[in-house]
């Protein structure tokens, strides 16, 4: 599933008339660049979430075979609530998700996960990078990783940066009263039953959820030629 519902604010004048996904670095679209990722990966089915302008996004996939939409203009469901709503698509089992906004210059991140998935002792594998070598991105890190790759929570800027990939079980998201929630609810779960796990990437990984972060991006793209 691709997270595509988001209203891009820190994109500031970029996002004004147009979805944060479908902002282009060096003329490709954020979106296309993650479904490219999700195409070379073998990944079936292909859910995207709408919500803010999400009628660009639909109207943009009108011609890719493939991709199903889940539709959110109604009200945005935040990260779990979307997975949640998009599992009669997505059908039962682990799920890959992916967070559009970032750019990757190394080994395909999904095809790493599904490589490192072991669903006999993990709920979660999140991939990671040292939040010291991001780039786009500032502020503390996500999580600490454990020398089994097990994660707990950071409380500083020492540790790791999630990138927004994932493979997560979703059996227990059937638990969740409420229309709208945050996956990280799901994670503090995982975690505190030891079957949280990261996956540390490799790549080159860099934010784009600013104008700042998608010059950097391209630059990024550039050193790769």
């Amino acid at each position: 599933m691709l997270f595509a519902a988001g209203f891009g604010t820190r994109m500031r004048e970029l996002t004004a008339t147009r979805p944060k996904p479908l902002v282009p670095v060096l003329g490709e679209t954020l979106l296309d660049r993650a479904l490219n990722l999700a195409e070379d990966a073998a990944c079936a089915p292909v859910v995207v979430n709408v919500h803010y302008l999400g009628g660009q996004i639909i109207d943009h996939l009108a011609g890719r075979p493939g991709v199903q939409i889940s539709d959110e203009r109604a009200a945005i469901l935040d990260t779990g609530g979307g997975l949640r709503a998009a599992l009669p698509m997505l059908g039962p089992g682990p799920v890959m998700t992916l967070n559009p906004d970032a750019v990757w210059r190394g080994p395909n991140p999904l095809s790493l996960l599904a490589k490192a998935w072991e669903g006999d002792r993990m709920d979660a594998l999140l991939l990671v990078k040292d939040r010291a070598q991001v780039r786009g991105r500032s502020g503390k890190a996500d999580f600490r990783l454990d020398a089994e790759g097990r994660i707990t929570r950071a409380v500083d800027e020492t540790g790791s940066l999630y990138l927004g990939a994932q493979i997560l079980r979703t059996d227990t998201l059937s638990a969740m009263t409420e229309p709208v929630f945050s996956l990280n609810r799901l994670w503090n779960r995982m975690i505190a039953e030891g079957r949280a796990y990261a996956l540390p990437y490799a790549g080159d990984w860099c934010d784009v959820g600013s104008p700042e972060g998608l010059a950097e991006a391209e630059a990024m793209l550039r050193e790769g030629g």
